[in-house]
């Protein structure tokens, strides 16, 4: 048994050095700074078709990961990608990794900045590589940040995966709901004044980590978007897909999704977590999964996507 874990494991590690080889340094220029990306190329890239992979929230870097977890899921992704002959680029969010220098100050940071930066991607794979095809998966934040960006005439795909079901209010709202009743009637109305595109003078000191001055603004531009309206916009083949043990983002955010857009293809995968690895229910083991960067990715995503992409 010890001896098929440690072969797996080497195996691993010298898929993802082989496959690095095929990878390069890309750039985007923007106003405000580059954003820095890695073009990931088959060896015979037969379908001319190219993902932009978007990554989800807080300081979250082109692998997928962070200073408090390395699980290089996005890697993974487009390494599997790769093998199956799709090129794919990802990127270090502005402010994050080798795009810190893109980074704004918190309060001149918007939402619309990371939809500009992944239009810019877009443009990027389609105008100077000339990718025929171009597909964008969005992961968790990036799902919504990837189905506005795919409104785009140059996007002839989009899978959302792992994203949310609901504007970020609603979210804020459903995730405090259990906090004493003082906290949650100023945390609804700090949030109804946000929904009207109003700035909070005096927060209280308790929440001021969460609705501080600075990032209410950006607050503000998340908050006006709702996925289920911004879905419904896309007129290109949608796929969905969702892990059963995912403890961010659930099958009703998936669902909220599929019903706001019926025609699009809603993938289940049974035993994925929110990184895309296989994970028990039990919280404590899912989360250990996330600093596990050699766990392989649950094997069913790249049978779904895959096909997603080079079908017709």
């Amino acid at each position: 048994m010890k001896t098929t874990i440690y072969l797996t494991f080497l195996l691993t590690i010298l898929l993802t050095n082989l496959y690095s080889q095929n990878e390069k340094a890309v750039t985007l220029k923007t106003s405000t700074g580059n954003i820095e990306g890695s073009l990931m190329q088959p060896e015979k890239n037969l379908y001319k078709s190219a993902v932009l992979l978007i990554s989800g929230s807080g300081p979250t870097d082109r692998d997928g990961n962070n200073m408090a977890m390395i699980n290089n899921s996005l890697k993974m992704l487009a390494i599997e990608l790769s093998k199956n002959g799709i090129a794919s680029i990802r990127y270090d969010k502005r402010g994050v990794g080798k795009s810190r220098d893109a980074g704004l100050k918190e309060a001149d940071l918007r939402f619309e900045n990371y939809i500009n930066d992944a239009k810019g991607w877009i443009y990027y794979l389609k105008n100077d590589l000339q990718y025929n095809k171009v597909i964008v998966i969005g992961h968790s934040e990036g799902s919504l940040i990837g189905m506005i960006a795919s409104q785009d005439k140059n996007v002839n795909k989009f899978v959302s995966l792992a994203g949310a079901g609901q504007a970020a209010d609603k979210i804020l709202r459903e995730q405090l709901k259990n906090q004493p009743p003082s906290v949650t009637i100023q945390v609804n109305a700090i949030l109804d004044d946000m929904v009207k595109g109003k700035m909070v003078e005096n927060t209280p000191a308790e929440l001021n980590s969460l609705f501080r001055n600075s990032v209410q603004p950006y607050m503000i531009s998340w908050i006006k978007y709702d996925p289920q309206k911004e879905i419904a916009k896309l007129k290109i083949p949608v796929m969905i897909i969702q892990g059963t043990t995912d403890i961010q983002v659930s099958m009703d955010d998936a669902n909220r999704l599929a019903r706001a857009l019926p025609k699009a293809k809603l993938v289940k995968i049974e035993g994925m977590n929110h990184i895309l690895k296989p994970a028990p229910a039990d919280r404590q083991m899912n989360i250990a999964t996330y600093t596990q960067p050699d766990l392989p990715l649950k094997k069913e995503l790249a049978a779904s996507i895959t096909p997603f992409i080079l079908s017709n």
